[in-house]
């Protein structure tokens, strides 16, 4: 509540925080309305004592005081503000487990941005700060709703085996922090969301319990990502700025930054994750000698929490005010680099987002999507779960539309067309692919993919992208084939290779040497319409000849001679594409 700053003993809480230079918590959520509360209030410190700490009433004082007037005993006031069960009953003899012995009252659920974002955030202008802390509410908002809407379950009965989504919603506090716990300052704009584990249930009473913690942290995952899909629209929608993708870890999952900041600044701005990275690759190595293999998915999470615990610094004792902590940031960035690079953030980002629109075209694929989706959560986990395809989906539609508006359920509709066309059930919870869906053609297909997903010397990611890659190819393949298959052929035109002048551009990746996206020669495109153009000519007029001579063979009346048209010349009361918008895809 006052930061990684200290509060000394008697000291209130909003002066604390004053001097720690954090803003005052506030709360938010669909649940608050049961509880007394308005979305915004400040969050004081007595109504987390009772709610977060204590699992009562946020107001429990008050309600207290009137049982007590109207002739209620202490023990039976205390009762009527206890939502749920109450605390003490996890200290009686009659818990069975030991680790419900100790209350689990909340959880913390932190949003955070980018690291080009917290740049840009730290070190432009005042305007640019706080439409990007505009961004960060939006995108915060977004996501808890989502949760509380579809991820939010409530639990009771014996090991929480009856589950039922929650009546209202969840109450939350919100706590803004604005820099890291490296040893040096560094910008970091995150926010502490203290989600409360008390929920009514969706009975007629509106009895309290408390939530699935299980089903919550569950879903961090597809959380973190819906976030971040909400983050970057937000972003492009009000800055106009585009993201590309950045590879942090070679053979790991690329992350998606702002085009044009200057990645140099990344390297400044993260001293806290180089420490953690340092520390992991010791532990790796530490690891791989004992268990004599490199560690997995969950084990490599494991490393890095356990990285993360070791290089953790001491919180620090001098307060600074956010205007303070900007102006030495903006003075340390200028010092590692120029100031140019630093005044000039927005103006770069706006030139590579006209570059990167003018690249890329922001156009989701249904079909394609499914197939990448399935194709790399299977080589990546084997088995998987629902929120697995969620999370990749989100991941796919954040690298297609590149801060671009996705249609509201186009996540949840890519997920049921894998689940519908591309799985199979393992078990009672969980799926798989389904081989025989994903490959038609076993003997074809599966010898190009099997060695691309048993290629141990690649990583997990690397081999999941080699084998959505040629699922990929052979949709197109198939649809190419359809097109052709389907077109009508009555007539063979042999049309000339259109004359090149000049080799088309390409723009290849220096690192890995291969070509990632081709231009287009406007040129020969523009060669090979005229080209078309004049050999359809050409056979209408041979049509048209035919007809006048079987014409005057059998004694009929003449047709008139065709008028001959010039391509794209529009006809006296025609009109050519009613009603449809000029160039793009209708």
């Amino acid at each position: 509540m006052v930061g990684d700053g200290y509060r000394p003993a008697g000291k209130p809480l909003r002066a604390a925080q004053d001097e720690a230079g954090v803003p005052a918590g506030f709360w938010t959520g669909r649940g608050l309305a049961a509880v007394g509360l308005v979305a915004g209030d400040v969050v004081t410190e007595r109504q987390a004592e009772l709610l977060l700490g204590e699992g009562r009433h946020p107001d429990a004082d008050r309600i207290e005081r009137e049982l007590l007037q109207e002739g209620k005993s202490p023990t039976q006031a205390r009762r009527a503000t206890v939502l749920g069960r109450p605390i003490e009953h996890n200290q009686s003899p009659e818990t069975e487990k030991a680790k419900e012995r100790s209350p689990w009252l909340a959880m913390d659920l932190v949003f955070r941005a980018p690291p080009t974002a917290q740049i840009a955030w730290a070190l432009g202008d005042d305007d640019h700060r706080l439409v990007l802390e505009l961004c960060h509410d939006v995108a915060r908002d977004k996501t808890l709703a989502w949760m509380e809407g579809s991820v939010a379950q409530i639990r009771w009965g014996s090991g929480g085996k009856h589950r039922e989504p929650i009546r209202d919603g969840l109450i939350v506090a919100v706590f803004r922090h604005y820099e890291s716990r490296a040893v040096e300052s560094k910008p970091l704009l995150h926010d502490h969301a203290v989600v409360s584990i008390r929920a009514r249930r969706p009975d007629i009473k509106g009895t309290w319990g408390n939530l699935s913690a299980d089903s919550m942290l569950e879903h961090i995952v597809a959380a973190g990502t819906l976030y971040s899909l909400y983050f970057m629209e937000e972003v492009s929608a009000r800055l106009g700025w585009a993201w590309e993708p950045r590879e942090v870890t070679p053979g790991k999952r690329p992350v998606m930054e702002i085009a044009g900041i200057d990645q140099r600044l990344i390297g400044w701005q993260s001293t806290r994750r180089q420490q953690i990275e340092d520390a992991i690759s010791v532990l790796v190595a530490d690891y791989e000698e004992t268990q004599g293999h490199p560690p997995g998915e969950r084990a490599a999470y494991a490393l890095g929490q356990q990285a993360a615990d070791r290089t953790r610094p001491p919180k620090r004792k001098a307060p600074r005010s956010l205007s303070e902590l900007r102006d030495g940031w903006r003075t340390s960035a200028i010092r590692a680099f120029d100031a140019c690079t630093i005044y000039r953030l927005a103006q770069r980002a706006r030139a590579a987002a006209a570059a990167v629109w003018a690249r890329v075209r922001p156009v989701v694929d249904v079909a394609l999507a499914a197939v990448d989706v399935a194709a790399v959560v299977y080589v990546m986990r084997g088995a998987f779960k629902r929120r697995h395809l969620l999370a990749e989906a989100r991941r796919h539609l954040s690298y297609v539309l590149r801060g671009r508006p996705h249609q509201p359920g186009l996540d949840e509709t890519i997920v049921q067309t894998v689940v519908d066309n591309y799985t199979r059930p393992v078990g009672c919870r969980m799926m798989t692919a389904d081989l025989r869906a994903l490959y038609p053609r076993d003997t074809e297909d599966q010898a190009v993919l099997r060695p691309l997903t048993r290629k141990r010397t690649a990583s997990p990611y690397e081999r999941a992208r080699l084998a959505a890659g040629a699922l990929r190819a052979r949709v197109h393949a198939v649809r190419r084939a359809d097109r052709l298959g389907s077109r009508p052929r009555t007539h063979a035109v042999a049309v000339p290779a259109a004359p090149r002048s000049r080799p088309r551009p390409t723009r290849t990746d220096r690192k890995a040497g291969r070509v990632l996206e081709q231009a287009t020669d406007v040129a020969a495109v523009e060669q090979t319409r005229r080209t078309f153009e004049a050999a359809a000519a050409k056979m209408a007029a041979k049509l048209q000849d035919g007809v006048r001579e079987r014409a005057v063979a059998h004694g009929g009346p003449q047709p008139a001679p065709a008028t001959s048209t010039p391509p794209h010349t529009q006809q006296p009361g025609v009109q050519h594409g009613q009603g449809r918008p000029p160039g793009g895809v209708a």
